[in-house]
């Protein structure tokens, strides 16, 4: 199934454009893409007329220029008349905003246009969804834009059962300056479910990562999500939820799918090479770790601290999730004294983890850095950085930027987070070293990079 046309069409039909009411779902669609978006967009509305100085055309046959996709935020029992439109106009798929479908116990009208969806080779996403963010061609999430955060510009594709979750972790995703490729909102699943966005984000030359949120699969669509994922290169992060009786009694209702036994699935998903996480925060650390660095071995890391306290909680987190600390011989710890300054040689700890003190300077961090990546039994480096010490600078996040390119070791790092600190966050971030606040999470990227099941 060629999803292209309706991700990165050049035109749009947009079903359900109002002349009276500019809060309606279509006419936010429509603003947000005539004036932002590089993709032509066309209103239908049966009375005709003009919107804002641009004809509203009364069908998708009086457009005159061929159409890529279309958009329907119509009532539900127009979509089967509109989608047969359109396929006689020669549009090549589309978005179904509207509810009122399976979720609403309307199943036979879902199936109805799920039939005609794939009789005709028309492709659609939703219905009961917010549809596609995909810049700079569409965005069709009906959300003002003085409401909406605009998402960064980066490599994590990211697929949602869920419209609000997905624009939840968008929000997220851009607080902790992360940037994605795009953006579906697969609602009811109809035609496209997990199974086809897996497909679509693995051709992607955008994407690197793919992130999808769902709360239960059809029948027998399971497997096949297996299966594809087995075939997939790219990092697959997987977050499931509706584990309880009580969270998939709320599924029917939401999205009208299936849950399934969780058990079954979580020890399948554990013989590919997916990570399925547990948590938002989990989901935005493995997305975040997995776009910088991709698959890597990773059986040791060096812990560098500016407290020793903050170096047993690193060292107990990263034994439980199976992340080897390796102690220095004497002789490394004599070589690691001598390369650091001078105020700090006889109260710092040379071991694993290296605890620098509070009296470090920059080039402390980073002869210590350089000292681990430097070493074969060592794979990774996880900083303890804290910004208040008072001699760090905001020139060291580059430089030990620069050090992980050089030696092609993962680098990541623990940054406490108040908004005085967001010029160290994001010099990180800006350098290929991704932060996180929490020490556990910083441990857990780790864990992500490695793809273990935790």
């Amino acid at each position: 199934m060629d999803l292209t046309h309706i991700i990165e069409p050049k035109t749009i039909a947009l079903f359900g454009i109002s002349k009276s009411n500019p809060n309606n779902p279509a006419n936010i669609i429509y603003h947000k893409n005539i004036h932002r978006h590089c993709t032509k967009i066309f209103g239908i509305n049966p009375s005709g007329g003009e919107y804002h100085g641009s004809p509203i055309y009364r069908s998708v046959a009086d457009i005159p220029e061929p159409i890529d996709c279309a958009v329907f935020a119509i009532k539900a029992e127009y979509v089967p008349q509109a989608m047969h439109d359109c396929i006689r106009a020669g549009v090549k798929g589309g978005l179904v905003i509207s509810g009122g479908f399976a979720e609403a116990g309307n199943h036979a009208l879902q199936d109805e246009i799920a039939d005609i969806s794939r009789q005709h080779d028309f492709p659609i996403i939703g219905p009961n969804g917010l549809g596609v963010y995909s810049v700079p061609e569409i965005n069709t999430f009906f959300f003002p834009d003085e409401r909406f955060v605009k998402p960064l510009k980066g490599a994590i594709g990211l697929a949602s059962q869920s419209g609000g979750i997905l624009v939840d972790l968008m929000i997220r995703f851009t607080h902790e300056q992360i940037g994605i490729s795009r953006a579906l909102s697969i609602g009811n699943k109809a035609v496209v479910d997990e199974v086809e966005a897996l497909r679509f984000f693995r051709d992607d030359e955008r994407t690197s990562v793919i992130g999808i949120y769902f709360e239960g699969l059809d029948e027998g669509r399971g497997r096949v999500l297996i299966e594809e994922i087995k075939k997939t290169s790219k990092p697959v992060v997987l977050f499931k939820t509706g584990k309880t009786p009580a969270s998939q009694k709320a599924i029917s209702s939401h999205t009208a799918s299936m849950a399934g036994d969780y058990k079954v699935f979580n020890e399948v998903i554990k013989q590919t090479e997916a990570l399925e996480v547990q948590s938002e925060p989990r989901f935005l650390t493995a997305c975040e770790a997995l776009v910088c660095f991709g698959k890597r071995k990773i059986d040791t890391t060096a812990i560098i601290t500016m407290s020793g306290g903050h170096g047993v909680i690193a060292s107990d987190f990263c034994y439980q999730q199976g992340i080897h600390v390796p102690s220095f011989q004497e002789t490394d710890g004599q070589k690691l004294k001598s390369g650091v300054s001078k105020n700090i040689q006889n109260i710092a700890s040379f071991m694993n983890p290296i605890d620098l003190t509070g009296s470090a300077v920059d080039d402390d961090y980073l002869a210590c850095t350089r000292f681990a990546l430097e070493r074969d039994d060592i794979d990774s480096v996880l900083l303890l950085f804290l910004p208040f010490i008072p001699a760090i600078t905001s020139a060291l996040p580059p430089q030990l930027g620069y050090l992980q390119k050089l030696y092609d070791k993962p680098i990541v790092c623990y940054v406490p987070y108040l908004p005085k600190f967001g010029i160290f966050i994001e010099g990180f971030e800006m350098h290929g070293i991704p932060a996180t606040h929490s020490i556990d999470q910083a441990v857990f990227m780790l864990t992500a990079i490695k793809r273990r099941h935790i």
